[in-house]
């Protein structure tokens, strides 16, 4: 079944819409396509599983759960990362990272800080876009937005 995209919970994409939103439009940053704001500071949405999901299918790598922190996930956070680092998503771009890093990025069972790691990468595809629209598509709804690189 399918899950309506403006939920309260399990994520609360409503929530952090009426929340995130207003502190946007006060922070004066640009939104392409949406809201012209200050060029120098641009604001867009980003989406981490859709790049996890198209390194591990439908394997899941992060659980808030304790109990489900499994090998399982451990395993499919270093697929993931080994595939960020060698390139091999449809953004051309390679993930540079310490080997600190690496193993943080790997501990991290809730999967938090690889979250943030594919947002990184999402960004640094549509800064490489570059203006206008920074990789938005030309049939974009104004009124829906879009995910940066879907």
């Amino acid at each position: 079944g399918s899950s309506p995209s403006m939920k309260w919970i399990n994520p609360p994409v409503a929530y952090m819409l009426h929340a995130g939103v207003p502190r946007l439009l006060a922070a004066g940053v640009h939104l392409p396509c949406l809201h012209d704001g200050d060029s120098h500071r641009v604001a867009l949405e980003a989406y981490p599983g859709l790049l996890a999901r198209e390194v591990l299918g439908n394997r899941s790598y992060k659980s808030d759960d304790k109990a489900k922190q499994t090998p399982d996930r451990l395993i499919a956070r270093k697929d993931l990362i080994t595939a960020l680092e060698h390139g091999q998503t449809r953004l051309g771009l390679r993930l540079k990272v310490s080997h600190a890093q690496r193993d943080a990025l790997t501990d991290d069972a809730s999967g938090d800080s690889l979250d943030a790691v594919l947002c990184l990468l999402q960004a640094a595809w549509a800064a490489q876009q570059g203006l206008p629209r920074y990789g938005l598509p030309p049939e974009m709804d104004p009124l829906e937005g879009w995910i940066v690189t879907a």
